[in-house]
Order: C-alpha cells, then structure tokens, then sequence
C-alpha cells in the first residue's frame, strides 16, 4: 500500500465504529469512498479477522492487493 493508498483507507473509514470485522468494514468504506476502486480493492484483501480501530485496518492491508 501506498502513503496516496494509506489516506484514502483512513478517509474511507472517518466516523466508523470500531471494533469492526472485514465485511463490516468493507460496508462501510463502500458507502463513503464513491466506488473508489483502489481503495474498496486494498480492503478486499484484508484478512478475516476484527480490526480494533482504522489504524489497525491500515497496517492489515497488504502493500500490493491483488498481487502474489
């Protein structure tokens, strides 16, 4: 993930209730972020798990969604 990647996930996740899981927070970032493709596929390759807060979402998603 990108530092430009980094700000759209945290912007995607203002206001959010945490604790979350993935497909909560995947919702959610589908209703704010606009269909921002690069954004909703850095959280497509989150890990199913609960996150505890945004910055817990950020460091989960991997550098390179998407890529081996």
């Amino acid at each position: 993930m990108t530092d430009r990647d980094d700000l759209r996930v945290r912007k995607a996740l203002q206001g959010m209730a945490f604790p979350a899981d993935r497909t909560q927070v995947i919702s959610y970032a589908m209703d704010r972020s606009e269909r921002d493709e690069k954004t909703l596929a850095a959280l497509q390759a989150l890990p199913d798990r609960t996150f505890s807060t945004a910055d817990d979402v950020v460091i989960s998603v991997p550098h390179r969604p998407g890529r081996a």
